[in-house]
């Protein structure tokens, strides 16, 4: 791949602590190496409101910063023409059309996608909104179905004429709930974290199993993830998970929990941004165990 590619991947409901405490112990190298870890507040609490934000160039951002791309505030990593005032992001893509898919398609790439929670199934009409603009797009039908996600990225690169610019989108769907993937060694019900809460949920159990699915996922990702390194690279969650905290669970609802994400970001093949501190074992440790505490209160 060359530096004019880029590919933008959420980690669909990926908590910002279950990625750090995972990233601070070295356990995600190939995620890792897209640049420093940001701690960044998502435009919604839902995988549609994100993404439909995503396509009018509004990415996560960190609060305070003022560097362009971390701050789309400050500057849009893609700016859309008319679309808000515009900041200190002339190096960015600058694209025309309905959406930064059709801006992409509009400067000649080849625009692919593919999503795994509902809200990318074609079959239905409000799932069919997010994927339209693609030229190829593919719906997993599932949340644990990334390695089929990657076999039909794959089959579409393939056919990709050299010259050729890329734009690609994956919706990763193992973070989601029911925090499961190929191979688990739990099963793949009931959930620890449903909405309204209930006697199968914990949130010991829900870190465990989103971190242990997002540490997999780091595995199935090395092989793309290296094929674009030489380009732009957005990582990042659309939205957080709440786990009890104020008596929620799941998302769709506007929670802290649900808002703060991890964002990694390099572009054109330079890493963007001071990393985040990554805590200390002894830290995670702690936190971890004052959440599974508060869990075991709560039951």
């Amino acid at each position: 791949m060359a530096a004019t590619d880029v590919l933008l991947i959420s980690l669909d409901s990926c908590r910002f602590d279950t990625f750090a405490a995972a990233h601070g112990c070295g356990a995600l190298p190939h995620l890792s190496a897209v640049g420093p870890l940001h701690r960044a507040q998502a435009p919604s609490y839902f995988t549609y409101g994100s993404h439909a934000a995503f396509w009018m160039g509004f990415t996560p951002g960190v609060s305070g910063s003022g560097e362009p791309w971390l701050n789309p505030k400050a500057g849009k990593l893609f700016r859309m023409a008319y679309a808000g005032a515009a900041g200190r992001d002339t190096d960015g893509f600058q694209l025309e059309g309905a959406n930064l898919v059709e801006g992409f398609r509009r400067q000649g790439y080849r625009t692919i996608g593919s999503g795994a929670v509902d809200w990318f199934d074609p079959g239905s009409e409000t799932g069919a909104v997010l994927g339209a603009p693609f030229e190829r797009f593919h719906f997993a039908g599932n949340t644990w179905s990334l390695q089929s996600q990657l076999a039909w990225i794959e089959q579409e690169l393939a056919t990709v004429p050299a010259d050729q610019p890329v734009f690609l989108f994956l919706n990763v769907g193992e973070t989601h709930v029911p925090y499961w993937h190929e191979g688990a060694p739990w099963p793949r019900f009931p959930s620890p974290c449903r909405p309204f809460g209930g006697a199968d949920c914990s949130a010991a159990e829900s870190a465990k199993r989103q971190r242990a699915c997002l540490e997999w996922v780091d595995g199935q990702l090395s092989a793309l993830l290296n094929r674009f390194m030489p380009g732009t690279v957005l990582l990042c969650a659309d939205h957080g998970d709440c786990w009890g905290e104020d008596g929620l669970w799941e998302h769709g609802i506007s929670h802290s929990a649900t808002l703060t994400v991890p964002l990694l970001l390099r572009v054109r093949g330079r890493p963007i941004g001071e990393p985040t501190a990554r805590p200390s074992p002894s830290r995670t440790r702690s936190a971890l165990s004052r959440l599974w505490r508060w869990a075991a209160r709560r039951s």
